[in-house]
């Protein structure tokens, strides 16, 4: 795989009441300690909705995917919401095999994931 593959961009945007973060690339063990720092710095706002737009994620292994249960873990002890959006049919399947989509809300649009 080239070097190219392995990027990940991240952009905040931050709400009254949730923070959306967009994500785009690929989400592995490269990228995973990156995602893990911007999530770390985000938990310590405690926002009370975190989104996370994966629409531009086209590839999540088996650390992304622990890097993003441990998200959730963390923000449950203060009561946050974590919210999916726009999986990718590869990324979605990812969750559905693990049936980390029981233990996360998914949905298809940022205005769902708001009202979720």
């Amino acid at each position: 795989m080239s070097e190219e593959g392995h990027n990940l961009d991240v952009r905040a945007q931050r709400e009254s009441d949730a923070t959306i973060l967009y994500l785009s690339g690929e989400i592995d063990l490269r990228t995973s300690p990156q995602l893990r720092g911007t999530f770390l710095e985000l938990i310590d706002e405690k926002p009370n909705r975190i989104i996370l737009d994966l629409s531009g994620v086209s590839y999540v292994d088996s650390s992304g995917v622990g890097t993003i249960v441990e998200l959730k873990r963390r923000t449950m002890r203060y009561k946050s919401e974590v919210v999916l959006v726009g999986l990718q049919t590869r990324v979605r399947s990812l969750f559905e095999i693990t049936r980390l989509d029981k233990f996360f809300t998914i949905t298809n649009t940022i205005d769902e994931a708001r009202e979720a």
